[in-house]
């Protein structure tokens, strides 16, 4: 039933957008020439302007099955849908454009074009965001649900088990365990669900149940059971999925590659390799820079003059951080404290009530208004504005020995603000907790997730009750 429906929802996401481009064409329509917005009546007759529409309409549809724009999405996050609408509609329009060239239909509008494909994107984005929230508020009620077999109750099984628990709104549920060794749970796992029998009994346990997917979580040693089951699932037609017995080395969403023919497992893939990641996040981040350094630059002269005025001594204070690639450089900040030997800045931590700090920097810290100069780090190529925190040398040093992976933030360029410090770890909190966000950031960035954080970091003030 759960495979029909899949089909199902296929074919009502597919009539939706079609419905959806036809509405957007027709406010465009209207918004274009019959608002009075525009002064310029059409050139072309409406039913022109709807056989093209109607083209584009479909021709989107065509991009989307090539984009895998009509998969299935369970799993997956709604930025990525964003993205990929964003994509099959500048696709799209792209190969409109081309025809209307080739067939020398020069007086069709095209600012008509450019409203239709924007209120297209719009109107898509807010019906399949809402789409997504009601199966999801369904899956947790009990519909749409999706059963797995686990294959293994040991340490992998269980893990995964746990967690598939806390995220109601996949609609997937475990209908139990499989395992040679084990014939029932440990005491401390009776809320586990049963272990329904042995790895020999797979057939028969697919035969009589509708499982959808089988999650093999065996351990290393029992590696050479793996071509059997498969083949078993495969017969059956079930789905098949394998989590290593290792998978606590690896990252959240790893990266398969190919090298000489052979798949391999990415320990680490990082979006922000992709060259098309890092110019659409540098290009961000200038533009963003040069905005901010231009809307704060009031509240810089109000900090540079209350610095002047209260402290003896330079007012941008200059210190040694780690950046991209472990590289080190300078970073910017209004000196917020009385002038001190380097040796002093970069091994000690800012305590509270420290007697190194002016009055006017307290106050510079507390509204984080003595970062403001790290826009510049930004349009240097120094930072990014969104981005793990960067670190004194002297403390990468002991961290990196201490505390595990914690030279990977070092793969990306170091933030202004990021994922750990708009989720409140900023100034004297866990460099644990830190580090486990910053990896979360760096091996799950999007560019909406960086419009996210930083929509937060406005949103959530820059008061820091932790800036010491």
């Amino acid at each position: 039933m759960l495979r029909r429906n899949q089909g199902f929802l296929t074919q009502l996401y597919i009539i939706a957008d079609l419905i959806c481009a036809l509405v957007a064409f027709l406010f465009a329509y209207w918004l274009r020439f019959n608002s009075g917005m525009f002064e310029v009546l059409p050139s072309l007759p409406f039913t022109d302007y709807l056989i093209w529409g109607t083209i584009y309409a479909f021709g989107s549809i065509l991009v989307g099955f090539y984009l895998q724009f009509y998969s299935p999405k369970r799993r997956k996050r709604f930025s990525l849908d964003v993205i990929k609408i964003i994509q099959i509609q500048a696709f799209s329009l792209v190969g409109l454009l081309s025809i209307l060239y080739f067939v020398n239909e020069s007086n069709i509008s095209r600012q008509f074009l450019l409203i239709y494909v924007g209120i297209n994107v719009i109107a898509k984005v807010l019906y399949r965001f809402t789409v997504k929230k009601v199966l999801n508020m369904l899956r947790k009620k009990g519909f749409n649900k999706r059963y797995v077999l686990i294959l293994g109750a040991g340490r992998v099984g269980k893990s995964f088990y746990k967690n598939l628990k806390h995220y109601p709104e996949y609609g997937y549920d475990a209908l139990g365990f499989l395992d040679d060794i084990k014939s029932e749970h440990d005491e401390g796992d009776q809320h586990l669900k049963p272990i329904l029998g042995t790895l020999d009994e797979l057939e028969f346990i697919l035969n009589k149940h509708e499982i959808d997917e089988v999650i093999i979580a065996l351990p290393l040693n029992a590696h050479s059971k793996l071509p059997k089951i498969i083949n078993t699932c495969e017969k059956a037609g079930v789905k098949t999925l394998i989590i290593p017995d290792y998978f606590d080395l690896l990252p959240a969403r790893p990266f398969l590659d190919n090298f000489a023919g052979i798949p391999l497992i990415n320990v680490r893939d990082i979006p922000l390799d992709e060259l098309s990641n890092k110019v659409l996040k540098r290009i961000f981040d200038i533009v963003f820079s040069f905005i901010a350094i231009i809307l704060t630059s009031p509240v810089m002269l109000v900090a540079f003059i209350g610095i002047k005025l209260t402290s003896p001594g330079p007012v941008i204070f200059k210190q040694e951080r780690m950046g991209l690639n472990r590289k080190n450089f300078y970073m910017y900040k209004f000196r917020s404290m009385h002038l001190s030997s380097d040796k002093v800045s970069d091994t000690q931590w800012t305590v509270e009530n420290d007697p190194r700090r002016t009055k006017f920097g307290s106050f510079l810290r507390k509204t984080s208004i003595d970062e403001l100069p790290q826009f510049f780090n930004v349009l240097l190529g120094h930072m990014s504005v969104v981005g793990p925190r960067p670190e004194r040398p002297f403390f990468v040093d002991q961290f990196k020995e201490d505390i595990p992976k914690y030279m990977i933030k070092h793969q990306v360029r170091p933030g202004i603000t990021g994922w750990a410090q708009v989720n409140g770890l900023r100034g004297d909190t866990s460099i644990e907790e830190r580090i486990s966000h910053d990896l979360y950031y760096i091996e799950n960035w999007t560019f909406m997730m960086d419009i996210k954080i930083v929509w937060l970091t406005i949103f959530k003030g820059m008061i820091n009750r932790n800036a010491y």
